[in-house]
């Protein structure tokens, strides 16, 4: 039985590329490193990932290391993970490569890329003109 096409019609929302440029979106990420692993070779990790994201038109990658926490289940036996979140803006075809990278190295254990939300600016509330006074 074959599905009508009208159904699966593509939404279409999101940027779009124009003659071979891709627009950069803001996109968040959340690592969790095998916790016996030391400080330094945790660097070394975030560091050969941010150098996946920054050379394909990302801007600065923000990076802030939560350190060892309790995982609310284990993972391949695993009680505890090292969190980690980078924050970057970049071109779409760079997560690619960037998440490959990720799910091969055996001592990510997790990892979660979302697109970051835009949180708009706030509009100032004028205040109120005061009412004249007639005489």
């Amino acid at each position: 039985m074959a599905f009508p096409t009208a159904l699966f019609v593509p939404r279409g929302d999101g940027p779009t590329e124009t003659e071979g440029s891709a627009v950069a979106r803001p996109y968040e990420t959340v690592i969790i490193f095998d916790s016996a692993l030391e400080d330094a070779q945790v660097q070394e990790k975030i560091q050969r990932l941010t150098s996946l994201v920054a050379p394909n038109g990302g801007d600065a990658v923000k990076v802030d290391v939560w350190g060892k926490r309790k995982l609310a289940y284990p993972i391949d036996k695993k009680e505890q993970g090292i969190y980690a979140v980078l924050r970057y803006e970049t071109e779409p075809s760079a997560l690619t490569e960037f998440e490959r990278v990720m799910r091969l190295d055996e001592q990510v254990l997790r990892q979660l890329t979302v697109v970051d939300p835009i949180v708009p600016t706030p509009v100032p509330v004028r205040a109120p003109r005061p009412a004249e006074e007639e005489e």
